[in-house]
């Protein structure tokens, strides 16, 4: 994984543009610095001047994959650079040895045409964003991987900043910029030719999009597969997870062993950095059935002298607090609840408490895993964030997940932001006193996904309700659709800026792929009870490998289970989706 930072500029002297371009004197430096946090292990840069215009490049390397040290940008005797921020994790033979990004350049090199390009990526899996230059063409592409799983924004030039950006990484919102994520369905590229400097703010216009796949190209990772249409009948009940019924057995073992294999890449492979036994794996583990499958299925693969470290973050909330001091006071008159709310609080009546919902389902999957792979070392690591903390990171973790600037987004910001810090404590079994622990784990899993593909929401129950079997299946297109422009970006910013990476087993497009040509009844069944019918499929594979209590747990937003949304007292309840107020 890496940062990218890329500028164009105009290599002509000219006073008006030199002024113009004066403000990037204080942000890029302030942006070389979060991309540097990305990649710890190295950085680089590396400037040209091509037709009139000044090329900076700026990388950062984090060393998840090989055993030589690589420094960015990637670069080739033809002149071809390549910033890469991802992982190739199929499609492309890249041995125990060897660096992805210097493999993958090797490939490009041998691109002739826009649609040779997007080739070389519709044959590969994996989270990416990256820039490439070909020098023969004087051409420019970037991307995204199609579900956005990597961070990559825009700036594009106007009259006042007429300059051209692409960056990892953001430093809040400022004069300086005006960052966009980059869309994911296209592959992105520049003519440097046709670019002219003076007219850089009409460069929107300029910027061709190259489709990700062409008719008689059968590329298996261009495109998420759309999910499967065929309206079921009405067949029979599941009674117990106990129990797999005949028309399930199969598709139980085929997401077992592609989410296996899914969680294999992802874990194996992992250079060591220090301490031999340390752990090189943490899971994002609040107890559910997500989390602890990954977990369950990162045992088979991980170094088993190896620790996994299982991060569990929990918040001191006063909103919460306050209503073990006062009572329920949502019965009061509004003025009344009003002065309650804004009244400090008393805490000398009780004790600050992080058994946060989380915190309790964790404690309880973790003594299942501790059943079930007795041999392995697993840290549950409390992550405990009193209120001031927490408070006095709020503008930190605002810069870093800019352009993102809902409400819903900070709350989940915030909690993968401790949550990747991974600072606290470990006990080595449930009586025994609290030590200090920080994970020293780079590479974190994470179950985000599985209800997307999976039917995890209740939006998915209310669908069936008010339409049918077709509601559900047109709402499990939109949650496919939807997924490159939601949260990817973000979390990845956030959790990057500790020089972390996040993995996605569930969005492995070998994965996705296969839960969409699935019937949705395979998947889901909603006429079940709450607890069974949602990710009914996912269930059955998770009582089959032994996980009987992970089996039945419902589904818990993040923000409510560590109690990171809604904390601070006197605040007045806000919808989710409104901008935060400066």
């Amino acid at each position: 994984m890496c940062g990218i930072l890329f500028l164009i500029t105009s290599a002509v002297d000219d006073a008006s543009k030199a002024q113009a371009c004066g403000c990037l004197r204080d942000i890029f430096p302030k942006l070389q610095g979060a991309i540097a946090a990305r990649g710890p292990d190295a950085q680089g840069t590396l400037q040209c001047d091509v037709k009139q215009l000044r090329l900076t490049f700026y990388a950062s390397e984090l060393r998840l994959r090989g055993d030589v040290f690589i420094k960015q940008p990637h670069t080739d005797d033809c002149g071809n650079v390549l910033c890469w921020n991802g992982e190739v994790f199929e499609g492309l033979q890249v041995s125990v040895e060897e660096n992805d990004g210097t493999k993958l350049l090797g490939r490009l090199q041998h691109a002739k045409t826009p649609q040779d390009i997007s080739r070389i990526f519709g044959e590969i899996e994996g989270p990416y964003a990256f820039l490439f230059y070909h020098s023969p063409s004087h051409t420019l592409y970037f991307a995204r991987d199609p579900l956005g799983r990597r961070s990559l924004l825009v700036h594009y030039p106007d009259e006042a900043r007429p300059y051209f950006l692409l960056t990892s990484v953001s430093v809040g919102q400022c004069s300086e910029y005006t960052l966009d994520e980059v869309p994911t369905e296209y592959i992105h590229s520049i003519d440097l030719n046709r670019y002219e400097a003076s007219a850089g703010v009409a460069i929107r216009s300029q910027i061709a999009r190259i489709a990700r796949s062409c008719d008689n190209d059968a590329l298996p990772f261009a495109h998420p597969r759309s999910v499967n249409k065929l309206i079921p009948g009405h067949g029979p009940k599941v009674e117990s997870l106990d129990h797999i019924p005949p028309h399930l057995t199969t598709a139980v073992d085929d997401l077992i062993a592609g989410l296996d294999r899914s969680v294999r890449l992802r874990v194996q492979n992992i250079p060591r950095r220090n301490t031999p036994g340390e752990a090189r794996v943490a899971v994002f583990f609040s107890g559910g059935i997500d989390s602890t499958m990954l977990a369950f299925l990162a045992d088979r693969h991980v170094d088993p002298d190896e620790p996994i470290d299982l991060l569990n973050v929990a918040f001191e909330n006063p909103r919460k607090i306050a209503v073990k001091v006062e009572g329920n006071i949502g019965g009061l008159p509004k003025r009344e609840k009003k002065q309650k709310l804004l009244e400090p609080l008393d805490y000398s009546s009780v004790k600050v408490s992080y058994d946060v919902p989380d915190r309790l389902t964790g404690l309880q999957e973790v003594e299942e895993l501790r059943r079930l792979c007795p041999k392995r070392t697993w840290n549950f690591l409390e992550i405990n964030v009193p209120f001031e903390e927490s408070q006095n990171a709020r503008a930190t973790v605002e810069a870093i997940m800019f352009p993102s600037r809902t409400i819903m987004d900070l709350s989940l910001a915030i909690a993968l932001y401790f949550a990747a810090r991974a600072a606290g404590q470990i006990r080595a079994h449930p009586d025994a006193e609290a030590v200090p622990y920080t994970s020293p784990a780079r590479v974190l899993l994470n179950g985000l996904g599985s209800d997307e593909l999976l039917g995890g929401y209740g939006r998915h129950r209310t669908a069936f309700k008010a339409a049918g079997w077709q509601a559900v299946i047109d709402e499990l297109q939109l949650e496919i659709d939807r997924i490159p422009t939601r949260n990817l970006g973000r979390d990845d910013r956030v959790i990057s800026s500790w020089g972390k990476e996040t993995r996605h087993p569930f969005l492995s497009l070998s994965v996705v792929n296969f839960l969409a040509q699935l019937p949705v009844h395979l998947k889901m069944d909603p006429r079940l009870e709450s607890g069974l019918g949602e990710k009914l499929l996912l269930r059955l594979a998770a009582r089959k490998l032994g996980l009987v209590e992970a089996s039945t747990r419902k589904k818990r937003a993040m923000q409510f289970g560590s109690h990171s949304a809604r904390m601070a007292p006197g605040e007045r309840d806000k919808k989710g989706d409104l901008l935060i107020v400066e």
